[in-house]
């Protein structure tokens, strides 16, 4: 066992992820009869992730409230703004992609589950009235995703008032143990794939996999459009002149790093080094870099939407174009609360769902094909996140500089 615990420790989780995901299809294809075995550890991983996900959700919204400081200066209002337009923009990419290239997944839907498809915008926004005035403990017991984040918010602003400084250095740390035994869970991920990739490859044959490999091309090619096409839109109507030397020094500089250490956090010393490099105002980026680490979240956003969408057309839902904007709405938001979380976006799917009456019981199963997906899309996901954290940074102040009549063409690459 402490070999064992060596060896987990030692390599990375995605690397460990990969090992199973490469043996879950060597059993299927080989070894058919053990299939019924290591099936049970991907219900055991689904099942934990449904337990925890909700207690989860809840604690650290209502921690992030009660916790918020007063913004900073005016500085630092321009970059905010950047960080949820590029968000939001990049939840829109997402729904488009879906629309256009629909993914359909291999999901295991009970013959009397019960789904309440929206029947047009209405139906949406009067279930999400009735989920939001949920009994909060009905809530958390029922995975109502919708309640649960209300109910959060609420308790967060009441304790942001009235809360003294002990109690909320006491729902700091129930937060970070909560945060605590959703990495152990994580731990059990790469078991969890082998059992998940084994029976749906066993069930459905190889063929399954075509699924996975299209839903990661939907995702990936979202992310391109937004670091090479979305992106730069933004920064060159911020700064009028030709923003792809800052974009790709940026992609080059911080997203390859970010690619590779697969944490916006483990990256945001590399940023801080581009942006002295970039000549831009210390008193800015110190803040705003770790900062955007924590709310600026496009890739977060468009994965949340695409494989949101991917259950809706798996289970033949039909979502009219005001429901999808509202989708765009929930994945920016969400995905603005993705970095406190132990699987980074994928923990936040089930909310997104819940807008189309999709229970947690397939939704948490739509996580788990995330997290087989994982491999690449969480280091395709990280490297758009973080390099457009310096990216807005730099554009904002670019933008004022240009009002000033300051602006080069040098100084939207980096110094030596």
């Amino acid at each position: 066992m402490k070999k064992i615990k060596e060896w987990v420790t030692r390599v990375a989780l995605i690397k460990q992820i990969a090992i199973g995901l490469v043996i879950g299809i060597i059993i299927a294809v080989f070894f058919p009869p053990a299939i019924p075995v290591v099936k049970i550890f991907g219900d055991l991983f689904v099942k934990a992730l449904k337990g925890v996900a909700p207690v989860l959700v809840f604690f650290l919204v209502m921690n992030a409230m009660a916790q918020k400081k007063e913004g900073p200066g005016g500085r630092i209002k321009p970059v905010i703004e950047l960080y949820m337009i590029a968000t939001f923009c990049a939840s829109l990419v997402g729904v488009a992609m879906s629309f256009l290239f629909p993914t359909f997944l291999q999901l295991q839907v009970a013959p009397d589950t019960k789904l309440a498809p929206p029947s047009g915008i209405v139906a949406v926004l009067h279930s999400l009235v009735l989920s939001i005035v949920d009994n909060p403990v009905s809530a958390l017991m029922n995975a109502n995703y919708i309640g649960i984040l209300a109910w959060a918010v609420i308790l967060g602003i009441a304790l942001k008032q009235t809360a003294s400084e002990s109690t909320r250095v006491c729902l700091d740390d129930i937060a970070a143990a909560i945060t605590k035994v959703v990495t152990w869970v994580i731990h059990f991920a790469p078991l969890g794939i082998m059992g998940l990739v084994a029976d749906s490859v066993g069930t459905a044959g190889l063929g399954a996999l075509l699924g996975y490999a299209q839903l990661l091309g939907v995702l990936i090619g979202s992310y391109c459009l937004v670091a090479l096409v979305m992106n730069p839109f933004i920064v060159f109507l911020k700064v009028h002149k030709n923003p792809y030397p800052l974009v790709l020094t940026t992609l080059r500089e911080s997203g390859v790093y970010a690619f590779f250490t697969r944490s916006s956090a483990a990256n945001i010393p590399v940023n801080l080094s581009l942006c002295k490099r970039l000549g831009l105002d210390p008193d800015t980026y110190t803040i705003s870099i770790p900062l955007g680490a924590t709310i600026n979240m496009s890739g977060a956003s468009i994965t949340i939407s695409v494989l949101a969408l991917a259950a809706a057309h798996t289970l033949g839902l039909a979502i009219d174009l005001p429901t999808a904007f509202l989708l765009c709405i929930v994945s920016a938001i969400g995905a603005c609360g993705t970095s406190g979380v132990a699987g980074g976006s994928l923990l936040l799917i089930p909310v997104a769902c819940a807008s189309f009456g999709i229970g947690n019981d397939i939704s948490m199963q739509v996580v788990g094909v995330g997290f087989i997906i994982s491999v690449l899309e969480d280091a395709c996901e990280t490297a758009l996140n973080s390099s457009s954290d310096v990216l807005f940074t730099a554009a904002a102040e670019f933008g004022e500089r240009r009002k000033n009549g300051t602006l080069k063409a040098s100084d939207m690459v980096p110094h030596a």
